[in-house]
């Protein structure tokens, strides 16, 4: 059973990227390593395909080298912060248009492999200096459940999760900057990611 994650630094998680069997730090390895003993005698095989920085059309122009090829059975898509983020970091405008085009692409291309998609909603914490973003990001999160609804096999709604869990603990538990999760923040990832995976390994 070959799992595959894609997306930016939220997946990448400072992995060695000249080891392929790398995980990095955050909820990959976390959910690779809960994930196993549920499953003692099944044999699996987790790549992380994260790359820190990346939009959706990085991740497109990458897609059939770095997910298609390695003919996973399940893909974790999370992708999404960053296209509204380097609006205000790098002042590339966000156009919600072409983003749910090349987002609704990679979704068929990954479906056509006949791999099982789980598509993770970004999610962005209410610190002070993010809260701007709102005004791309909620309607990218609403095309992004829209495509959803179309092609993914499941969807987790990491945004209303984390918006829910901040109302009773501090949301520095969970993020510094609103965007990158801490390890509290990375296990629960892992823990809604496997819950949506077990249906398909049972």
């Amino acid at each position: 059973m070959k799992i595959l994650f894609i997306g930016d630094s939220i997946t990448d998680a400072n992995r060695d990227k000249t080891d392929p069997t790398d995980l990095g730090e955050g909820y990959v390895s976390l959910l690779a390593e809960k994930l196993r003993p549920l499953y003692e005698n099944m044999s699996f095989t987790f790549v992380n395909k994260g790359v820190s920085g990346n939009r959706i059309f990085d991740i497109a122009e990458r897609l059939e080298r770095d997910c298609i090829a390695e003919n996973p059975d399940i893909v974790i898509l999370f992708e999404g912060i960053n296209d509204v983020w380097h609006k205000y970091s790098h002042g590339i405008e966000f156009d919600l248009d072409a983003f749910s085009a090349c987002y609704e692409s990679v979704a068929a291309k990954i479906k056509e492999s006949g791999a099982k998609l789980v598509i993770a909603e970004p999610f962005l914490l209410n610190v002070p200096d993010k809260k701007r973003f709102r005004k791309e990001f909620d309607p990218e999160v609403a095309a992004i459940k829209k495509i959803a609804d179309q092609y993914a096999d499941a969807y987790i709604a990491f945004d209303e999760i984390f918006t829910g869990v901040s109302k009773s603990v501090s949301i520095s538990a969970y993020s510094a900057d609103g965007i990158h999760p801490t390890h509290r923040a990375a296990r629960l990832i892992a823990d809604n990611l496997i819950k949506k995976i077990r249906p398909f390994l049972d």
